[in-house]
């Protein structure tokens, strides 16, 4: 197998077995740093904008220009941008909102609960709080999926820009891991249970990235590669204004977010710049 597809699957697993990584986190810290969650989920959201907007959309735009001329090509890339949001957003509407994972929550959270049953007399039905959790895991899932073509994808193109997008997306689901944990954990009153639910949906990214190269490899060219980056470049930027930031503003002060976000922005910057 060709070295650029292992890294890039790498990169891809990485990323997804983040969501592990909050779910740990959740279940053995005290409280929640909100003020570090802010800031890096700012950054993150950054990485994600500047290298859409500096790199993947123009990429999208060279290689499409390349094969149908600036103003097709250039038409074919901006498409291309607005169908990637499409895509998000009709997996983000289709997702009801009280059993969405990027509803942020706190560890904080988790106290409450052992509070509550210690406390409250009545239980709900185990069958019915654990269809809550693995409801809440599959969410999560669905969200990631796209996510791991994404990593992957632009591995196979360009293993340098895959990194920052590995490492963006990464800590983005830090913060998801404890969103998911949380109420798996309230569903089940099971740490082991709410872990793995949790890791669990993570792996969702490679799997993505495992679907995608197996559709996509036999078309695989600057056409499509075009194209694809196009779709990539949308999915990030709005996965970053109406995740991320949002989030990052939850965690913590507005200052903070955008603070976060510049950080990430002159990163990639210098990512770019240096290789």
């Amino acid at each position: 197998m060709d070295n650029t597809v292992v890294i890039a699957f790498l990169l891809t697993l990485f990323a997804g077995i983040s969501t592990g990584i909050g779910s740990a986190i959740a279940f053995f810290a005290k409280r929640t740093n909100t003020s570090f969650l802010s800031v890096s989920l700012g950054f993150s959201a950054g990485v994600m904008i500047y290298v859409s907007f500096a790199e993947l959309l123009p990429n999208a735009i060279i290689s499409l220009t390349d094969m149908h001329g600036v103003k097709t090509g250039t038409i074919y890339a901006t498409i291309s941008f607005f169908v990637g949001i499409l895509i998000i957003m009709l997996i983000d509407k289709f997702v009801p909102k009280y059993e969405n994972p990027h509803e942020m929550r706190s560890i904080e959270d988790i106290s409450q609960v052992q509070h509550h049953d210690r406390t409250s007399e009545k239980q709900p039905s185990q069958g019915g709080l654990l269809r809550v959790g693995m409801v809440t895991a599959l969410v999560l899932a669905i969200h990631n999926f796209p996510e791991g073509m994404v990593t992957f994808l632009a591995g196979l193109k360009n293993i340098n820009v895959a990194i920052p997008i590995a490492f963006a997306i990464a800590i983005h689901n830090i913060p998801e891991g404890i969103s998911v944990s949380v109420p798996v954990f309230y569903a089940t009153g099971n740490r082991k249970k709410a872990f793995w639910l949790s890791f669990l949906s993570g792996l969702a990214e490679p799997l993505g990235a495992i679907i995608g190269y197996a559709i996509l490899a036999p078309f695989l060219n600057d056409n499509i590669f075009g194209i694809i980056f196009g779709i990539i470049a949308g999915i990030m930027v709005f996965i970053s204004l109406d995740e991320l930031l949002p989030a990052a503003e939850t965690y913590g002060k507005h200052h903070l977010a955008i603070y976060g976000m510049v950080a990430g922005m002159a990163v990639m910057a210098v990512s770019l710049l240096l290789f």
